[in-house]
């Protein structure tokens, strides 16, 4: 008889630095991936690697795996400090300072520079430096099947010091000593470093500044006395008080206080939202008038800003269809370059009249100009600035490779309720029928709807509030999505509450029953948002379809229809309907789903892209792709506009980097460029293509 044991399963999060590019990031996957790791996520930029295992006894060599490839684990990578020698400024700073001599000797006629004793002196720290810094990295990555740009670096600068070494040692004259050209590959390679390494820290410059959020103290009640402490150590439950001016440390509830709170950060609405008690409050947010008393209710990764910056990075990792070709490229680029070195090598020295110098000049130049990285940093650089923009409009997307999703978009669908309409409703009328007392009426549909969060059921609660009415005691309530309540009270009487298709007259939107006979017939009025018919004429221009699929009645929905300019109307859909809906529009065509993350959710998972229009206090919905955090439709745009300029970018990218390396490397192979031409070249393409990146920050989009 076996003994089966089910083993818990564990995430782990590793803080990782020394990743500079996408090699890197893909060096570790590789290797976790051969430990048959799940669910791995390595991001080069935040310096993060994530995976889960259901054997914590694996981690101290998993630890040891990433750390033999060159890279460092660390405890925390924004409290960890970085020894001296091991900061790449630093590195740079000490083998400018060698080279620059080096470099003087070939524009001044300093005759000591010339001695190759003193150009060997200067020479050697550099190559030291360039030893410990890309040798150990190339050796790491070979040994680990995934070899990196610090393979052609290494190979390029030690040939060039070994045989100028030889010809010091032999004594063979001026024209055998390449001591500067191995000090200035380095040199401008450490700079390109530098430079690629300050650039892909503003890529990442949105989650940063989210998590500086979370770095605040918190004013708690104990005993009606205040203690400062930090917000790690605030507890569920714990009261707290928030002045004029602070943030909100955690997600709460008001219980007592006004506040004007400016929610920005997580919506990216500038106009402050007024809050009263029993209203919710979103960690980060900043209280810029009135003084309240919170409970804390969500605290550390249960919060909505923590859950923002989680599927943020999540999204930032998640790679777009269009960089796999980058991958497949990179990942066997090294090995191509170093053969096309060789052959340049020998096809230079047998071949040709040159010299073993120039054909070694040459090989050297294809090796140092070639530049796998820039392939590897095209996508996932202007992915991050991509969703970086979209969160400071309060856009949420959930992965890169939603962004190319969205290209060539046909068809978008719209869910009515709370969608192109504001969601709060009016009661206009409630019709009574013959046997029922109005008071009793308002009492049934108060205990029913009082249990539901839908807008409609909060519409009817609040419009009924200070009338006359029944009080009346539900035992249970249940809601059917796409049709609407029942219940039973205590008197054993069976209600349903919600759309009706024996409705005598389509102005009543919602029927009351009580055992089947109807009670009441209940006229309710939505708006339409102000820029919805905007929003449908922005699309029809760009040649998307707009599309209204929704489960109120058909009258209504052609009236919304109507005023906002959609043509194709589906109505009185209940959720499986619509299911059945986006497959037919996805079979003509991509699409898109819009709706509230509720009823919809179904519909939006079965979309190409399924859009929420939500609050920040539904953000844990997960069928949707995109959520929108504030309720304004211009964020579709916003959203479809970023989607469509962040791809752009990465094509933009792609191209530069296939382009740069397609003409760089038959260049130097021909011997029209030297090899610290090459590297200066080299060094500076990375720092272009995350250049581009940078450009989506500030670019106007339209």
């Amino acid at each position: 008889m076996g003994i089966f044991v089910i083993m818990a399963e564990q995430l782990v999060e590793l803080n990782v630095t020394g990743m500079h590019c996408n090699n890197c990031a893909m060096s570790i996957h590789k290797i976790l991936e051969k430990k048959g790791l799940q669910n791995i996520l390595v991001s080069f930029a935040s310096e993060e690697v994530k995976f889960s295992t259901t054997d914590g006894a694996l981690l101290p060599q998993v630890i040891k795996d990433i750390e033999s490839l060159g890279f460092k684990v660390v405890d925390d990578v924004n409290l960890q400090p970085t020894a001296f020698y091991e900061k790449v400024e630093n590195k740079f700073i000490f083998c400018a300072i060698f080279t620059t001599p080096l470099l003087l000797h070939m524009l001044f006629p300093w005759h000591f520079l010339h001695n190759s004793i003193i150009q060997l002196i200067l020479c050697l720290p550099v190559f030291i430096v360039g030893c410990l810094h890309f040798g150990k990295s190339a050796f790491s990555s070979v040994k680990n099947g995934v070899p990196n740009m610090d393979v052609l670096i290494f190979i390029g600068s030690a040939s060039a010091f070994i045989y100028s070494l030889t010809g010091t040692i032999q004594h063979l004259g001026e024209h055998y000593l390449f001591y500067e050209t191995c000090a200035t590959i380095i040199t401008l390679v450490l700079l390109g470093n530098v430079l690629e390494k300050r650039s892909v820290n503003q890529t990442t410059s949105a989650v940063k500044d989210l998590m500086k959020f979370q770095q605040v103290n918190a004013n708690r009640i104990i005993n009606n006395d205040i203690e400062v402490v930090n917000v790690k150590e605030v507890q569920t439950g714990d009261m707290l008080l928030v002045n004029e001016g602070d943030q909100v440390p955690v997600d709460g509830e008001i219980l007592s206080g006004n506040a004007l709170i400016n929610e920005a950060m997580i919506t990216g609405e500038s106009i402050p939202v007024s809050k009263t008690k029993y209203d919710t409050v979103i960690g980060g947010t900043i209280v810029q008038q009135g003084n309240i008393k919170i409970m804390a209710t969500k605290v550390g990764s249960n919060s909505v800003l923590s859950q923002i910056i989680d599927l943020m990075k999540k999204a930032q990792a998640a790679k777009p269809p269009v960089q796999k070709l980058g991958d497949k490229v990179a990942s066997i680029f090294v090995p191509v370059v170093i053969l096309i070195a060789m052959f340049t090598f020998a096809i230079t020295y047998f071949a040709t009249d040159a010299d073993m110098q120039q054909s070694l000049m040459n090989a050297i130049a294809v090796l140092v100009i070639s530049c796998p990285c820039a392939m590897g940093l095209a996508t996932p650089t202007a992915v991050m600035v991509g969703l970086g923009r979209a969160a400071k409009n309060g856009i949420l997307i959930k992965g890169g490779d939603t962004i190319e999703a969205v290209a060539n978009t046909k068809y978008v669908l719209f869910d009515k309720t709370g969608t192109l309409t504001t969601g709060k409703f009016s009661i206009n009328n409630i019709k009574v029928e013959d046997g029922f007392d109005i008071e009793f009426i308002r009492g049934v549909i108060t205990a029913i709807e009082e249990r539901s969060n839908h807008p409609i059921a909060k519409s009817l609660v609040g419009g009924l509030q200070g009338q006359l009415q029944q009080k009346v005691i539900m035992l249970t309530v249940k809601e059917e999505k796409g049709l609407g309540m029942r219940a039973e009270d205590v008197n054993g009487n069976k209600y349903f509450l919600g759309t009706a298709k024996q409705n005598t007259n389509d102005s009543f939107n919602l029927s009351l029953y009580q055992n089947h006979v109807l009670m009441a017939q209940i006229a309710i009025d939505d708006t339409i948002k102000p820029d919805a018919a905007r929003l449908i004429a922005q699309l029809k221009k760009t040649g998307i379809i707009p599309v209204l699929l929704s489960g109120d009645k058909r009258s209504r929905c052609l009236a919304v229809a109507k005023t906002i300019g959609i043509q194709e109307v589906h109505a009185e859909m209940l959720p499986d309907d619509k299911l059945q809906m986006v497959d037919i529009y996805r079979k003509k065509g991509k699409t898109i789903m819009i709706g509230d993350g509720i009823n919809d959710a179904p519909a939006l998972t079965q979309a190409d892209v399924g859009i929420s229009m939500n609050d920040a206090s539904h953000i844990a919905i997960q069928s949707a792709k995109v959520i929108l955090l504030n309720t304004d439709l211009q964020s579709v745009v916003k959203f479809l506009q970023i989607s469509r300029h962040t791809l752009l970018t990465i094509k933009q990218n792609l191209f530069w980097a296939f382009a740069y390396n397609i003409i760089a490397i038959p260049v130097a192979a021909l011997g029209f460029l030297n090899p610290m031409v090459g590297a200066f070249a080299m060094a500076f393409s990375d720092v272009i293509v995350i250049g581009n990146s940078l450009r989506l920050k500030i670019k106007k989009i339209s």
